[in-house]
């Protein structure tokens, strides 16, 4: 009996927990209000829920090649990245935006280490135009240095747009830099007072 009523408390629990969800799902039918973009590479080991503990509805997603945004400059064709930027600060009027970049950065790496891509034409011409040839060389797995230059590069270029800059002037939006740790599942937050990233 006592096993029956053990599986009874279990089953009543998930049946609790598919309502929830089911009720999650129709107000996500509505439409959708998020409280961030979270800009981050397009590497499966870095997951923004299991990140930030995200729900459904609550991140505004751009995903890229080593997280890169394209610099802005009026005259240039329409980008991907530039109407998700666009769409996340004008439409959806997030609060914040997150840049999150992450160890073991197989596009940075490859950058910092200045790798012979000839047979990936479309990965060395996008590291070519979207990340800096300034970035610290780094031979270590982990791409620390260079992962972290190119987070605090990414911000600037932000700044640049005129959705986010207009959004910044009047205090709407706030910039955030991220460091996530493959290896560990740590994350660190750039500090603009320091110019360091620390744990979050």
């Amino acid at each position: 009996m006592e096993t029956f009523i053990t599986h009874a408390r279990g089953m009543t629990a998930r049946i609790a927990e598919r309502r929830e969800e089911q009720e999650t799902f129709e107000r996500l039918a509505a439409g959708q209000s998020p409280l961030a973009l979270f800009i981050t590479c397009s590497d499966s080991r870095v997951v923004p829920s299991l990140i930030t503990g995200a729900r459904p509805g609550d991140l505004f997603e751009l995903r890229t090649a080593g997280n890169a945004v394209p610099p802005y400059a009026a005259d240039r064709p329409a980008s991907s990245e530039g109407a998700t930027i666009e769409y996340a600060m004008r439409v959806l009027r997030v609060a914040d935006i997150v840049v999150c970049g992450h160890s073991h950065c197989g596009a940075v790496g490859a950058k910092a280490r200045g790798e012979d891509l000839a047979e990936l034409p479309a990965v060395r011409d996008w590291l070519d135009r979207q990340l800096s040839s300034g970035l610290p060389a780094d031979d270590g797995p982990a791409v620390a240095a260079a992962v972290q230059r190119h987070v605090r590069e990414q911000l600037v270029r932000l700044r640049a747009y005129p959705c986010v800059s207009e959004r910044l002037e009047s205090g709407d939006v706030r910039l955030h830099g991220w460091y996530y740790e493959v290896h560990t599942g740590l994350v660190a937050a750039h500090h603009a007072e320091t110019d360091l990233f620390l744990p979050l």
